[in-house]
C-alpha cells in the first residue's frame, strides 16, 4: 500500500523534476508476467525513478542491514522491497526472488551488487544469473546515465533486448549457465552504455570521494 501511495503522491514530482527519457527498447518495459529488471547502479535514487518510470509495481532487494529498525522493516516492506545478507549465499533471499517471478510479478535489482563509485561499472555477481536461470522469465536491461541525476538534468535511461536464459543455454553446458548467462548481462549492460555515451555524452559524473 504504501508503494502505491508514494508513487500517487510523490511520483509524479519526481517525474516531472527529471523528466525522464528513455532510449532503445521502450516496449521491454511493459513485459508482463514475471520479468527481472536488471539496472547499474550510482544513485541512492535509482530504485525510487526506476519504480516511478516502468509502469509495473516491482519488488527490490536490498541489503539487510536497511531492515534492522522497526522503522525501516516497515518502510521497505511496505515499498515492496525485501532483504538479501550481501556478505553470504542468502537461500532466503533467492528462494523469496523465485516466489516473486513465478507468481508473474516484477523484480528489480542491481547486479554490482551495491553502488558503483565511477562512471565504470563494477563487476557483476552471480545472484541474478543464479535466479534467472532457474525460471523462464526473461531479463530487461536498463543503463542508467550516471550524470543525469546533477541539478536539472534530465534522467536519461536506455533500455536493451530481452535476454532469455535459455537462450544463453543453447550456448554452453548447463553447470556453466550462471556463468555464462552473467557474463552475458555484463557485456549487454557494457554494449548499452557505449550507446548512451554515444547518444548522451553529457558531462561526466565526478567520482565521489
Amino acid at each position: 500500500m504504501l508503494y502505491v501511495i508514494f508513487i500517487v503522491l510523490f511520483g509524479w514530482a519526481l517525474f516531472l523534476f527529471k523528466r525522464p527519457k528513455i532510449y532503445g527498447e521502450k516496449r521491454n518495459l511493459r513485459t508482463k508476467g514475471g520479468v527481472i529488471f536488471i539496472a547499474n547502479h550510482r544513485n541512492l535514487l535509482d530504485p525510487v525513478m526506476l519504480a516511478i518510470t516502468i509502469p509495473r509495481c516491482i519488488h527490490f532487494m536490498a541489503k539487510k542491514e536497511l531492515f534492522e529498525s522497526k522503522l525501516g522493516n516497515w518502510f521497505f516492506r511496505s515499498c515492496f522491497v525485501f532483504p538479501v545478507n550481501r556478505k553470504t549465499a542468502d537461500l532466503k533471499s533467492l528462494r523469496q526472488a523465485l516466489k516473486l517471478l513465478e507468481e508473474g510479478k516484477a523484480f528489480g535489482i542491481f547486479p554490482e551488487g551495491r553502488r558503483a563509485v565511477a562512471d565504470e561499472m563494477d563487476d557483476f555477481e552471480k545472484g541474478t544469473a543464479f535466479i534467472a536461470s532457474r525460471t523462464d522469465a526473461p531479463i530487461v536491461p536498463i543503463y542508467i546515465s550516471p550524470t543525469t541525476y546533477s541539478g536539472w538534468r534530465r534522467l536519461r535511461y536506455i533500455v536493451g533486448e530481452k535476454i532469455y536464459a535459455k537462450d544463453v543455454l543453447e550456448t554452453c553446458e548447463r553447470r556453466e549457465l550462471v556463468d555464462a548467462l552473467t557474463e552475458r548481462m555484463q557485456n549487454d549492460m557494457e554494449a548499452l552504455k557505449k550507446r548512451m555515451d554515444e547518444i548522451y555524452p553529457g558531462k561526466k559524473a565526478k567520482k565521489r570521494r
